[in-house]
């Protein structure tokens, strides 16, 4: 079968490196106990890709994500992220890279109490450099009949949808998520990742969730299995499933 125009151009995207992962450790100091989180990875992440990572707790999840975020730095190893070594970037410089190029979602959605769902947005919103309309986020996770709504007027799966809207509202490179659907019931998770989902699509977001739910796994391009601190497995997914789809 030949590729359409879309579709090739798609994949030459998705052939553009936009994380280069090498040889990265992350060591702990518990007391007298150092707790090696992660056992040098090796891992490139490419634009416009969905990708999965997927472990138990204490696998290492968490501080990859954290590392890739800029919010936490290795032990040692070098992350880039295109032609920046992050490895080396002092904190203002990792401030300027979280504001400008990278969205947060998280499994607490963190969201300001006293201020209504669009107002929770245009915060970020107002700080970036070229933001989406806040409304136009609200409505790509379905929300924009709630704008005007306090995090106390919206159920769980609502406020994380909020957080999703926010984490956007920079247009980020990169969106990271955190377990987003580990406070959530089977139903609610399934619209919350269908929103995740909207925005990989219509904007072209780099995005990674970290899950230890295998079904989630089904929904994207890439799978890489956390083991340990070590990376078990990468499998690509030659079919892939709809968040409405996945059983859990």
């Amino acid at each position: 079968m030949t590729s359409s125009p879309t579709t090739q151009a798609v994949d030459e995207t998705r052939q553009q490196v936009v994380f280069r992962v090498r040889g990265l450790c992350k060591t702990y100091r518990m007391g007298e106990v150092d707790v090696h989180a992660l056992r040098g990875v090796d891992l490139d992440l490419y634009a416009a890709e969905f990708l999965v990572i997927l472990g138990a707790s204490g696998s290492g999840k968490s501080t990859l994500l954290n590392i890739l975020g800029g919010l936490d730095i290795p032990t040692s190893g070098t992350v880039q992220f295109r032609d920046h070594d992050l490895t080396v970037a002092d904190d203002e410089a990792l401030t300027h890279y979280r504001r400008e190029h990278v969205g947060f979602v998280f499994q607490f959605y963190n969201l300001i109490p006293t201020l209504t769902a669009l107002e929770n947005v245009k915060m970020v919103a107002d700080i970036a450099r070229s933001p989406l309309d806040p409304s136009e986020a609200l409505r790509l996770v379905g929300l924009y009949e709630r704008r005007h709504h306090f995090p106390s007027q919206l159920s769980g799966g609502e406020q994380q949808r909020v957080a999703i809207a926010r984490a956007i509202g920079k247009r980020p490179d990169v969106l990271l998520c955190d377990e987003p659907t580990g406070a959530l019931d089977v139903k609610t998770g399934a619209v919350v990742l269908e929103a995740i989902a909207r925005i990989h699509e219509q904007l072209g977001t780099l995005t990674a969730v970290i899950t230890h739910n295998a079904a989630i796994a089904q929904m994207a391009h890439r799978v890489v299995h956390l083991s340990d601190g070590r990376i078990s497995e990468i499998r690509t997914n030659t079919v892939r499933k709809n968040a409405s789809e996945l059983v859990w």
